[in-house]
């Protein structure tokens, strides 16, 4: 059997909102309704991609694609915009936002121009000449622009408020370099963390006194984020993901909390079948912060560097 196509995905699309013939779920479904999914599936890539599993990976890239389908065909059904008008836009804002590659700002080569040997030449000598931090600072001025145009002048207004807090976090600092405003180096995006660690310290103390003002939590919750803030900050500046490397301590703890978990059943006396930590001290077998920090210890010892 032949492969199928995007034409044969939207016609699939088309069968399911059927009004006489399609799918109950889908035909209830609206863009409100659909977005938690689509949100859910961009995570399911994520973890794909991380674990390099290229059936998953291709896999979950189609769900995503799907959900990108679904939201067109409820636009078509309201007669907002169609599929391929998704496509339209956007072919035009990257060849828009890629002038270095597009030279004659048009996506295919213009026959008055020359052969399109001479135009894949020109291509390649503009794009040689530029590297990929001026493509940024190209980029995010292209963006202003584009802001400008839609009368979004504040230097924030297009970096959405429903963004997961990290991911705009992200894109707030990295906005914020377009105006200077910005650490010339990791050492002083350190620095101003070491800064903010030092200002919850100081509140951490505070809390062990009495009478604490009615607003102490809201301040704690302040520099907590503050703190969050610019941790991130010298992850960018270290061209670190964040979002990458948050979720890599996530998986990394889960294994090493495992691997101590193992090592307390291997410590149990005999015919204790204990499944985990809580079942462990549920059997009285009390476990204490030390011995769980020495078992930690040891498994950090044992992994093999990456």
């Amino acid at each position: 059997m032949a492969q199928y196509s995007v034409n044969d995905l939207l016609y699939l699309m088309s069968r399911l909102r059927d009004p006489q013939t399609g799918c109950p779920w889908d035909l209830k479904q609206t863009p409100k309704t659909i977005i938690n999914y689509s949100i859910e599936e961009v995570y399911e890539l994520a973890d794909a991609i991380e674990s390099a599993d290229i059936d998953d990976i291709k896999g979950e890239l189609g769900d995503v694609l799907f959900q990108v389908i679904f939201f067109a065909r409820l636009a078509d059904e309201e007669q907002q915009f169609t599929f391929n008008d998704v496509v339209h836009t956007l072919c035009s804002k990257l060849v828009t936002r890629h002038p270095h590659v597009f030279t004659n700002g048009m996506l295919y080569p213009s026959s008055d121009i020359g052969s399109e040997d001479n135009v894949k030449k020109t291509s390649e000598s503009s794009a040689s000449h530029i590297d990929e931090a001026q493509v940024a600072k190209n980029w995010e001025r292209i963006k202003a622009s584009e802001r400008a145009k839609k009368n979004r002048g504040g230097l924030f207004d297009d970096v959405p408020l429903a963004l997961p807090a990290l991911s705009r976090a992200v894109k707030l600092q990295k906005r914020a370099t377009t105006i200077g405003f910005d650490w010339p180096n990791a050492k002083g995006a350190l620095a101003k963390l070491k800064e903010e660690v030092l200002e919850l310290e100081a509140l951490i103390d505070q809390a062990e006194q009495p009478d604490l003002p009615d607003n102490f939590l809201q301040r704690v919750e302040d520099e907590l984020g503050d703190v969050f803030f610019s941790a991130i900050n010298v992850a960018r500046k270290m061209r670190v993901n964040s979002e990458q490397s948050l979720r890599h301590a996530n998986k990394k703890f889960v294994t090493r909390v495992d691997a101590v978990i193992e090592k307390l059943q291997q410590q149990a006396p005999e015919g204790d079948e204990s499944d985990d930590l809580s079942d462990i001290n549920a059997n009285n077998r009390k476990v204490d912060s030390e011995m769980l920090n020495d078992l930690w210890n040891a498994v950090k010892h044992e992994e093999k560097p990456s």
